[in-house]
């Protein structure tokens, strides 16, 4: 299977996905467009020659409060009121290619065009939002951690993504 990630566009066809989430499946279908056209996340498709599109995933810009973070990590930061962050809002693959990798790919697309903003934008981490305990066991396979007061909002440094982009 030959998978190109892309940005959404009218030209993809949205009708046929579905990752077994409604509440994602939901916003892919309806809102993923209007929140693209109206700057609130950009949204980034997986797209298979025979099967159309087969996942997807949101960006956009986060802040995080201290109070949020574990305290160790916390007490090394200076006293902001708001640490940058960047957010993956959503992520899903079809269940037509469930165990192909293909959430793993989304992953590591989304942190790369993370990692290149961040050469021109600072952020501090990237936030996801676990919809389940499967998706908390995704996340934290490649290292995001939950934040203590949170359990499902998990994140990972951005230190710590570059550092494993460069081994890759």
């Amino acid at each position: 299977m030959a998978v190109a990630i892309e940005a959404l566009t009218k030209q993809h066809d949205r009708g046929a996905f579905a990752c077994g989430q409604p509440d994602l499946d939901a916003w892919f279908h309806q809102r993923a467009g209007q929140d693209e056209r109206r700057n609130i996340a950009r949204v980034f498709v997986a797209v298979d020659d025979a099967l159309g599109v087969v996942g997807f995933y949101s960006l956009g810009a986060f802040t995080l409060a201290l109070d949020d973070l574990p305290e160790g990590l916390a007490g090394k930061l200076p006293r902001y009121d708001a640490i940058p962050a960047a957010l993956i809002g959503r992520l899903a693959r079809d269940e037509r290619v469930r165990g192909q990798g293909i959430g793993d790919l989304l992953l590591a697309d989304a942190i790369k065009r993370i990692l290149g903003a961040g050469r021109t934008l600072a952020v501090f981490a990237i936030v996801v939002e676990a919809k389940d305990a499967r998706a908390v066991k995704f996340y934290e396979a490649f290292g995001f951690r939950p934040f203590p007061s949170q359990p499902n909002r998990l994140f990972l440094l951005t230190s710590t993504a570059a550092t494993a982009m460069e081994r890759l």
